[in-house]
Formats: C-alpha cells, sequence, structure tokens
C-alpha cells in the first residue's frame, strides 16, 4: 500500500474496518476504484474489536448476522453458537479480511482528526494520526455505536484500583477472582458482563440507574442440521431480511395484543420467551411499538418473570422498569441476568434515587452509603448515531462544520449525504433504520447504494454529488413524522442522545422499516437520484 503520508490521490477513502468498512472497501473495489481505509484500531473488527467485556455477544442469529455478497463465504464458515460471542464474530472478521486481501487497503492505528472539502478541486483531504491522504469520495463507516461515552462522574480521577470500559476492553482476560467489582450500567453490555463478572468476583456491586427489559437470548450450540437446512436456502433467507421491516428472516405477528384473550396473549408471550431473543417483538403481536395499551401488556408479562425468579421482592421491584414503554430502549438479550441477583455476592445499588457523588481509592460513594470497590466497569454505552462522526472536524462546502450544522441536531438525507457536504457518504447514518434493522444486511444496502453512486458518477463524468438541501428537510420531516407515531420518542435513551449531557434530543433512526426504505433508495436512484445535486 502507498503510504498515505505522501498524500497520494484515491477514489474513495473509507473510515472504519468493522462490517460496513470493509465490505466498502470489497465493492470499491470491485468496480475498479482506487480505495484506502483508516481504522484507528490496530486490526480490523470495528466494535467487535474493541468490545471484549465478559459474555460479549450479539443479540442478532448467526446465519442472519453476517455478509451475503460471497456465496462461497455464505456456505463455508460454520457459526459454533445461535448468537456469536464476541471471539468468533472478530475470527469472522478477520477471515473476511484475510479471504479478500482487505488489509493492504487499510491504514491501522490511524484516528481520523480532520476532513477538509476542497470546492475547486472537489477533492476531500482527510487527515488522521498517521498521515494525510486526498479523494474525490469519502465513505464514514464509522458506526453508530462506536464513540466510547465516558461519564464526567465527580472524583473518577481519585479512583486508583482497575477501571475498565465495557466499550474499550483490554486484549488480556480480566480476572475477578477474589475481586470486589462495582459495575456502573444495566444497557445491553452491562447486562451481559453482570452474570459472568459474578460467577468469579468475591462480591459484585450493580450501580443501576434505570431498570431495563432483559430478554433471554436462549444460547446454544448451533444445531448442525439447522446449520445445514441454512446454508441450502440462504437465497431465501437473504430475500426474506431484504423485505423485512427489521431486515431479519422473519415475517412476523399480524394481530394486536388486544384482539386475544389474556389467557391467548399470555400464552404468545411464554412461547416467545421460551424461544428466546428479540423475535420476542417479531413473532407475538404488531402494535407493542404503537399502542401503549399493548405494550403494557408485554411489559407487564416481563416484570412478572422478574418476580418469579428474584426472591427478594424489594430487589425484584428495583430491577423492574416502570419508566419507559418495552422496546423503546433497546431490550438487552442476558441469560441468567435476573437470577443473578439472588446470588450472596451481588448486591444491586439504585442510583437514580441516590446518586453516586465521588470516588475515593478504592470506594464508589453514593447520596446514602460508600461501596468498597477494587475494580470498577464502566458499562456506559456510547455517543450514537452522530458521535463518531462529530469527533471528527470535518469542514463541507465554504468552511461549513459538520458540528455547527448539527449544532441542534443531525441532518441527513436517506441517512446517506448531507447537505453542504459533496461527495461524502455516511453508512447506517442519522435517519436511516441503522440499529433498529440487522446491521450486515443494512450496510450491504447502504454499500451497494454508494457504490452505484459512484459508479454513475464515473461513467457520466460527474465530479461532485450533494444531497438538496430541501430533500434533506422533507425526509428528517418525515422521519419525524413516523417516529412519533410509535411510542419510541417518548423514552430518554440513548436513541434520542439522552445519555450525553447537552447533545440535542432528537430520534434519528427511520422507524418506516428497512424494506420500505431499501425501496425508497432504489427508485431515488431509479429517478436519476432525485434530492442530489451534482456537477462536473
Amino acid at each position: 500500500m502507498t503510504d498515505p503520508g505522501k498524500s497520494p490521490e484515491y477514489d474513495g477513502i473509507v473510515i472504519g474496518a468493522g462490517f460496513a468498512g470493509l465490505y466498502a472497501i470489497v465493492k470499491l473495489r470491485e468496480l475498479g476504484f482506487n480505495v484506502l481505509g483508516f481504522e484507528k484500531a490496530s486490526d480490523v473488527g470495528g466494535v467487535w474489536y474493541w468490545n471484549r467485556y465478559p459474555g460479549a455477544r450479539c443479540d442478532c442469529e448467526s446465519y442472519y448476522y453476517s455478509y451475503s455478497f460471497s456465496t462461497e463465504l455464505q456456505q463455508k464458515w460454520r457459526w459454533s453458537q445461535r448468537y456469536a460471542e464476541q471471539p468468533e464474530i472478530l475470527a469472522y472478521l478477520n477471515h473476511v479480511a484475510e479471504q479478500f486481501n482487505l488489509r493492504r487497503h487499510i491504514l491501522f492505528d490511524a484516528t481520523v482528526e480532520r476532513m477538509v472539502f476542497d470546492e475547486r478541486a472537489n477533492r476531500w483531504t482527510v487527515t488522521s494520526s498517521r498521515g494525510t491522504a486526498t479523494a474525490k469520495f469519502v465513505i464514514s463507516a464509522a458506526g453508530c455505536i462506536s464513540a466510547l461515552q465516558k461519564p464526567d462522574y465527580p472524583g473518577l480521577d481519585a479512583f486508583a484500583g482497575e477501571l475498565y470500559y465495557t466499550g474499550a476492553w483490554p486484549h488480556e482476560e480480566v480476572d475477578f477472582s477474589g475481586r470486589r467489582v462495582g459495575i456502573v450500567g444495566t444497557g445491553a453490555s452491562g447486562a451481559q458482563a453482570i452474570p459472568i463478572i459474578a460467577k468469579t468476583a468475591k462480591h459484585l456491586t450493580v450501580f443501576q440507574r434505570t431498570p431495563n427489559f432483559v430478554l433471554p437470548a436462549r444460547n446454544a450450540p448451533m444445531d448442525p442440521g439447522f446449520d445445514d437446512w441454512v446454508k441450502a436456502h440462504y437465497d431465501e433467507i437473504r430475500t426474506m431480511c431484504l423485505n423485512s421491516p427489521g431486515a431479519v428472516p422473519f415475517e412476523g405477528s399480524k394481530i394486536s395484543a388486544l384482539d386475544v384473550s389474556p389467557e391467548e396473549r399470555a400464552a404468545v408471550y411464554q412461547k416467545a420467551w421460551d424461544r428466546g431473543g428479540l423475535r420476542f417483538f417479531v413473532d407475538t403481536f404488531n402494535d407493542l411499538i404503537t399502542n401503549k395499551e399493548a405494550n403494557d401488556t408485554a411489559a407487564e408479562f416481563v416484570r412478572s418473570h422478574i418476580r418469579s425468579v428474584v426472591k427478594d421482592p424489594r430487589i425484584a421491584e428495583m430491577l423492574s422498569p416502570r419508566s419507559h414503554p418495552i422496546a423503546t430502549k433497546r431490550p438487552p438479550l442476558g441469560d441468567d441476568y435476573y437470577a443473578t441477583f439472588n446470588r450472596p455476592n451481588v448486591t444491586l445499588v439504585d442510583i437514580a434515587s441516590t446518586p453516586i457523588t465521588s470516588f475515593s481509592a478504592r470506594a464508589v460513594r453514593t447520596a446514602e452509603a460508600s461501596y468498597e470497590i477494587d475494580t470498577l466497569v464502566l458499562a456506559t454505552g456510547f455517543d450514537a448515531m452522530t458521535g463518531a462522526l462529530l469527533r471528527i472536524d470535518v469542514r463541507g462546502r465554504g468552511g461549513l462544520a459538520l458540528k455547527a450544522k448539527w449544532a441542534e441536531g443531525a441532518k441527513t438525507y436517506l441517512g446517506l449525504g448531507v447537505a453542504g457536504f459533496p461527495n461524502l457518504f455516511t453508512v447506517t447514518g442519522p435517519f436511516s433504520p441503522s440499529v433498529v434493522a440487522n446491521m450486515p444486511t443494512g450496510v450491504e444496502q447502504h454499500v451497494d447504494w454508494i457504490a452505484g453512486c459512484m459508479n454513475y458518477m464515473r461513467s457520466h463524468g460527474l465530479e461532485f454529488v450533494e444531497a438538496d438541501e430541501s430533500a434533506e428537510e422533507g425526509w428528517v420531516a418525515h422521519s419525524a413524522e413516523v417516529a412519533n407515531a410509535t411510542l419510541y420518542p417518548q423514552t430518554s435513551s440513548w436513541y434520542v442522545g439522552a445519555n450525553i449531557p447537552g447533545k440535542p434530543r432528537q430520534f434519528s433512526v427511520y422507524l418506516g422499516g428497512f424494506s420500505s426504505y431499501r425501496e425508497h433508495c432504489e427508485r431515488v436512484a431509479q429517478n436519476g437520484y432525485e434530492g442530489f445535486a451534482f456537477g462536473r
């Protein structure tokens, strides 16, 4: 690979080497584009490179949380579990990088710091910690949930014990044996890590701000017979994903939770609960995210399960969410999560009513008590949706800073382009289905569309493409209208940026369904990329 420190010229620069970045390199190279990837990590993997905490695994089933672009890859790779754990997903992405010889196109340990668009040359100059390169196009595949959020707790610097973030876990194994461990956060990372840490720690103190609805994964070894069936039916499975609201191979329920008797409803929920996974919201009823009364029936089913498992009624109530409708915060999958709170070495602390006030060398102090801790784990999440891109100094037309453009909230057209920032594409950007759709299917659709647009420009001798401001405003308004027809915006969650102090509250995920979104993108392309302006 050419040394990017010598400012070579590329057709495209790709930021990130996770699922989206790797596929972008595959696709652009296939079309004959000269491409360079920048990756801040030392190797491929994206979030799966960093998220190595105990129990880390995907909440989509392995066989469809995977690439579809290569028949050979689909047929040869065998997943060992229903829900792949982090080491296996990382091994898969390493295998992809090796099979398709992608590393030679990527500069690792290269954090992108600045991107500036030159209007006269219609080129981007991208500056990283390891050098600078220029390109006609930039594709941001930096991820929706990759910008680590480090909370500004008062006095955290005073803590002298071991400190770990679930989103930036060390590569070597962490031994909790004989340790007094504290963990802050009960989102997806916390729910997965808590049962594992509790098994070896001398004592585990869980600091919970908001209880979450944790669903069982029912993870198990992949059945060889099912794996063979999948490989024989992959074409049908992928077609179902493309035509599904969630980019998953399931049709979904067509009945309301309120159209059946309480007994029938309980049986439907129990069947889905026993199956495990996020299909709990697909296979049960069709109005759980649009009708509060229907949603309440699912929420109460989960709360009743919590009460049946957790022996101490006070702890059971502390673990029972009542502040938000179920599914409006992404429900984690966590086997044995609730049973863990029956262990004598586990303490649950409510930091909503008694917030963390300070730290000492070996303790976490709340408004009511002090808890002795040797090791502190912060499962405090990410600056989602916009954080990864906004941490780069991006300058578009006329020197416009993306931070200024998005100061009152993100704006994109289709989650693909941003008015004022020519030749910059975002993969699963704000106002695309992004985190509510199966990611590998979503990123393939995005990258295919972007590559198609680049190819169109090349064949027509066009130098720049830019989202039209009126199209952008219309799409943002449409996305808001669709979201407001659901229960999602009612909840303070990372979906709306509520976990980041000072961040504008905005629901920046398109909830019209992946299949409808994909069809809309296809119509845009077929109509000459309407909503985008081109120039020579």
